[in-house]
């Protein structure tokens, strides 16, 4: 060992020559070995607590592999209410023209939503793998059913829970350094400058464009390409809008896109498209949903999103079209004012209605006849709409992590003469709204 060979050798120097007495010699070696002994042993002390054996080096890793993965599994929910006061207080009780807002001087609890989830974070030249469950009780699950999951649960009740995301994203080092995800289940759908999640919308009414000119989910799988720090390409197949176990027609259908992040995120372009039969029982005849959305951070605190829309249904013959511009001002850390201006057209009557029924929204997906027959649509109709609203963000105590107050005045009108609003009697509609969002 090296210990007995370096304490020989320091004994011997240290050890003086004049010592020739036996017994003095014996006690004086054997008082310089402990003391040297003593020196060695907490210098080799020392190197041995800074080096990990192998062992002890896997299992520093296994610590540290499981704290990164519990700090990547985020759980968070949050509860939405508003209402939307109508002056003209409609018979049928409807405001014509919208999904979440749709019942006039009624408050709703639109969602109480629990999500679950374990975001990618790759390194490079690694597989990663995350997933999303997202699971929502409200009155706006009545629009975001998936044709075989939970489509009948609670369908005669304005409150109802669905399943809005649930799937597995895998990411691989492949094709180019960003690599490729793939998602597989039930998901959002890529469209629009809206989406379902309240957090991400600056007002709580929803656009022409969201509510009817674009899908909401889907299921199946989607591949995005990461091609460089500044394009992704984007493609997969579904089973169609807004299906998921079961499908209205039995036909698959495309959907892609492309995304372009520009400027240091300042200029931010997506371009997305959903083709494929969605009438029922029509497997033949597809449908095309399609979008561009470009959003535009002129300054700190200004924000411009302009939301392009196209839609034809080749059965019916029938195209939509519309665009929707946004601007946003930040005030300050909890104060933001915005304006949305849109224009919508309905060619032929074939996609803006307003459901009477709280399961009308799936009868008409899954093409079943019984549909009340107060839910009716707005005809031939080219729709204007105009929106201001403040977004109020007050300091809150815990367990909150946030709220968020929207109040909101609206118009509406139909600028080709038709009266779609009102029970079909009125050209214009005014509505104001106020919803609170309270994350946890």
């Amino acid at each position: 060992m090296w210990h007995q060979r370096a304490l020989d050798q320091l004994t011997e120097r240290m050890v003086h020559p004049w010592l020739k007495k036996d017994f003095a010699r014996l006690l004086c070696v054997r008082f310089t070995r402990f003391v040297a002994a003593l020196l060695i042993s907490v210098a080799a002390s020392e190197v041995v607590g800074q080096t990990l054996t192998p062992s002890e080096e896997e299992v520093q890793d296994k610590v540290i592999q499981q704290e990164e993965a519990k700090s990547r599994l985020a759980i968070s929910s949050w509860v939405q209410s508003g209402i939307t006061a109508n002056p003209d207080s409609p018979r049928d009780n409807q405001n014509f023209g919208r999904f979440f807002d749709d019942r006039a001087n009624e408050p709703l609890l639109n969602q109480v939503v629990l999500n679950f989830e374990r975001a990618l974070v790759p390194k490079p030249g690694e597989f990663d793998w995350g997933f999303k469950l997202q699971v929502m009780y409200g009155s706006d699950a009545r629009f975001i059913h998936s044709l075989g999951l939970l489509d009948h649960a609670g369908s005669s009740s304005l409150l109802q829970p669905d399943i809005v995301e649930a799937y597995l994203n895998l990411h691989f080092p492949i094709l180019s350094e960003g690599g490729v995800d793939v998602k597989l289940g039930k998901f959002v759908t890529m469209e629009g400058a809206e989406t379902i999640d309240p957090r991400t919308n600056f007002f709580y009414s929803h656009t022409y464009i969201f509510n009817f000119g674009i899908p909401l989910n889907h299921t199946g799988a989607l591949a995005t390409w990461h091609a460089t720090s500044h394009v992704n390409l984007v493609a997969g197949l579904t089973r169609g809008v807004n299906t998921s176990i079961k499908d209205n027609n039995d036909s698959l259908a495309f959907h892609g896109g492309i995304g372009l992040d520009l400027n240091e995120s300042k200029l931010v372009i997506s371009a997305a498209t959903h083709i494929g039969p969605e009438t029922a029982h029509d497997d033949h005849n597809p449908r095309y949903l399609s979008t561009i959305t470009t959003t535009w951070k002129i300054t700190d605190k200004l924000t411009s999103i302009t939301d392009l829309n196209y839609a034809r249904d080749a059965g019916a013959d029938a195209d939509a079209y519309g665009v929707a511009q946004y601007f946003t001002y930040t005030v300050n850390s909890w104060l933001a004012v915005g304006v949305r201006g849109e224009v919508f057209r309905d060619d032929k009557g074939f996609y803006v209605v307003s459901f009477a029924n709280y399961h009308d929204p799936m009868r008409l997906l899954a093409g079943e006849p019984s549909i009340d027959p107060r839910t009716v649509g707005g005809g031939n109709t080219t729709y204007g709409a105009i929106t201001l609203g403040l977004n109020i963000k007050p300091p809150v105590p815990k367990p909150a992590a946030s709220v968020t107050i929207r109040p909101e005045l609206r118009f509406d009108r139909a600028l080709n003469g038709s009266h779609p609003f009102n029970d079909s009697s009125d050209r214009n509609q005014f509505t104001g709204a106020l919803d609170v969002i309270v994350v946890f």
